[in-house]
């Protein structure tokens, strides 16, 4: 018996499978904010202000007495910085910082008086302050007698003849550094002379 061979089977073709998404890639960069002009002016203004005045500022904060002149500038610095788009007159940025270095300086010294008067027992005998040498080179060329002396005048009268006699103010920029008149400027110079004059003969 012969056997006949059947042609093979041939299956139509099944729908087309999908191929499976790609993975994401990363993310494209983000571009960087723009920065904002008003920053960009304040560094710039404060940093010209640290450059020209940062010597002057801190000889000034050492003459009124205080005892951390450094950290009174740069606090004084930073407090600029946060109301520089406040000031009304970029210009006046010195007076500002002027002014400011006078209070935190006189503020730093009553601190300091309030606390040596709370203290419950008597002060021992205070330790000999050993002057930075940036400090020392800011007052190389004065004469000591005259800086102790200066230091045992009243606050406001130190300040006046500071600012006029060492930082050669007039007596507007005087008032305005002080938040006083300059009426007020007068009588605390006047004072602070003769007081001056008076502990010099004095140690003579």
């Amino acid at each position: 018996m012969i056997r006949r061979h059947r042609p093979p089977v041939t299956l139509p073709p099944g729908p087309a499978v999908p191929r499976p998404p790609e993975p994401p890639g990363p993310p494209a960069p983000l571009a960087a904010p723009a920065a904002d002009p008003a920053d960009l002016e304040r560094e710039a203004g404060v940093a010209r202000l640290f450059e020209l005045h940062y010597s002057s500022m801190l000889r000034l904060a050492v003459l009124l007495g205080a005892d951390d002149p450094e950290n009174v500038v740069a606090e004084a610095y930073y407090q600029i910085y946060r109301r520089w788009r406040r000031l009304k007159d970029v210009a006046a940025a010195e007076a500002y910082l002027r002014s400011t270095v006078c209070n935190l300086t006189r503020m730093r010294i009553r601190h300091l008086q309030v606390a040596r008067r709370h203290e419950e027992q008597p002060a021992s005998p205070p330790e000999p302050t050993v002057a930075s040498a940036e400090n020392t080179a800011l007052l190389r060329d004065d004469q000591r007698v005259l800086i102790d002396a200066l230091q045992q005048l009243p606050a406001r009268q130190r300040e006046a003849l500071v600012l006029r006699h060492w930082l050669g103010l007039k007596e507007a920029e005087i008032a305005a550094a002080m938040g006083i008149s300059r009426g007020s400027v007068k009588t605390h110079t006047s004072r602070g002379i003769a007081a001056l004059t008076q502990a010099m003969e004095a140690r003579r």
